[in-house]
């Protein structure tokens, strides 16, 4: 039976390919914090706001718990619930949010959207 023997160029290119794979493990595992609220503890409403935000609010707004809004004026929506109380916020997702900045869309959500977004800011406030 012939073997084959490892020789130099083999295993420094193990080598390289084991350093790849602990440096994407360990990327995942220091990026978890910047993770929203583990999905499997979230209700289905608050898994439903986090999907309405990622599409609608995450080009501005810090979505998660440590993040920087990529918009530096957008506040990020870990900060709300200390300027008022998240449910406050119920009327003018009816009416329709509209902003003193051009940057900001004029928008307005539907009664289960609205559930469902602030189900899910109520998990930021943890």
């Amino acid at each position: 039976m012939l073997r084959a023997i490892p020789n130099r160029r083999t295993r420094t290119a193990v080598s390289a390919a084991r350093r790849c794979v602990w440096a994407a493990m360990t990327t995942a595992i220091v990026s978890l914090p910047l993770a929203p609220p583990a999905l499997a503890q979230q209700s289905p409403a608050a898994q439903r706001g986090l999907t309405f935000v990622r599409v609608h609010c995450a080009q501005c707004h810090s979505i998660d718990t440590i993040s920087e809004s990529p918009l530096k004026i957008a506040p990020p929506f870990r900060t709300l619930h200390t300027k008022f109380p998240i449910d406050s916020l119920r009327p003018r997702l009816a009416e329709g949010i509209s902003a003193t900045h051009p940057t900001m869309p004029q928008f307005r959500l539907e009664a289960d959207q609205i559930n469902d977004v602030l189900e899910y800011l109520k998990t930021l406030e943890r």
